[in-house]
């Protein structure tokens, strides 16, 4: 069995990471098929971690899952402390607004998208993506959820709202539904043209060219309008494991693609609700336990891990093997954070 670990990304694993990148659909802007925007990524990473922060500002942290037997890195994902940081974070608002006549008895209500920057400010997961192999099992837990560790150990690093985009529907030739009936009007570009210029040159120009009043639903071509809060084949996989921990949807959708949007308190985060600190205790042979993430409390040296361990709450100890402690680069003695599968 693989032995996998999600680390902070290194300068060393920008070729892996362009890899990955560049296998990744159309509309991933937090993975831009930009090799110096992917090098900023590492960087902005590095300095984040390297930095002393006492709140929720303008960093990011950068994971990549590593199995450690060969170094192959095989996965991505990351946190962006607070999004919208230094531009505002655009979404469309689900709304209803109400068209009432008195005089004729007419009382309609009406589905519209309001442009608005609700979610600045809030704790932003991007980047999720994993080497079709590894899709089955836990491993896509360890890959998302581990992140919910990394906050916990960290927590006054993070707003008190986390929210995802999810990516919504467009196929393979650039098509995206919701796009060419909306933003292609205001833009003048396809769809992979304007999320490639969200990834590597910002979101201001959103601002300056989508239309500020609200977009009336039933105007829209029927296909449009089914792909308002749909989410593409390729983010069920990561949506359904934020569903788990506690994410709603249904409020806000993506500006391009119109794909779901989820959030949730983060103190009412599963991982985060039910994670324990703990010092380590060096597996005793044959022990009984269960299924935990565990990482450590490194900051610039994080790393996590899901494994078997035994866990005793009441004396606040977890027992760990030798190559689990091997591979979260801790000792006997030493303090974790963990939380169950």
């Amino acid at each position: 069995m693989d032995r996998l670990v999600l680390r902070p990304a290194a300068y060393s694993d920008l070729p892996a990471v362009e890899r990955i990148a560049g296998a990744s659909p159309v509309g991933v802007t937090s993975l831009p098929r930009s090799r110096d925007k992917l090098f900023d990524k590492i960087a902005s990473s590095q300095a984040s971690l390297a930095a002393d922060v006492s709140g929720c500002g303008e960093e990011s942290y950068f994971f990549v899952l590593e199995r450690e037997q060969d170094r192959e890195v095989v996965g991505t994902s990351a946190i962006v402390a607070s999004a919208g940081f230094s531009e505002p974070f655009y979404n469309y608002r689900n709304e209803t607004l109400t068209h009432a006549s008195r005089e004729l008895g007419i009382h309609h209500r009406v589905h519209v998208l309001t442009l608005c920057h609700d979610l600045t400010g809030a704790t932003l997961l991007t980047s999720f993506v994993l080497d079709p192999a590894y899709k089955q099992g836990d491993t896509p837990d360890l890959l998302s959820r581990a992140r919910m560790l990394f906050i916990a150990a960290h927590r006054q690093r993070f707003a008190d709202h986390v929210v995802s985009e999810m990516l919504g529907l467009c196929e393979d030739d650039g098509h995206a539904p919701f796009w060419d009936s909306v933003g292609r009007h205001f833009f003048g570009i396809d769809y992979p043209l304007a999320e490639f210029y969200c990834g590597v040159k910002g979101r201001s120009f959103i601002a300056e060219l989508l239309p500020q009043h609200p977009i009336y639903v039933p105007l829209l071509p029927r296909e449009a309008q089914e792909a308002i809060g749909q989410i593409h084949p390729f983010s069920r996989l990561p949506c359904e494991i934020l569903l788990r921990e506690g994410f709603e949807t249904e409020r806000y959708v993506d500006i391009f693609d119109a794909g779901a949007v989820v959030q949730a308190r983060t103190e009412e985060i599963r991982t985060i609700a039910t994670h324990s600190r703990a010092t380590v205790v060096a597996h005793p042979p044959g022990a009984d336990g269960g299924q935990y993430l565990v990482g450590n409390l490194d900051l610039p040296g994080f790393r996590a891990i899901l494994t078997e361990a035994a866990f005793d709450s009441e004396r606040g100890e977890v027992w760990l093997s030798e190559p689990d402690m091997q591979s979260l680069r801790v000792g006997a003695g030493d303090s974790v954070i963990l939380a169950p599968l």
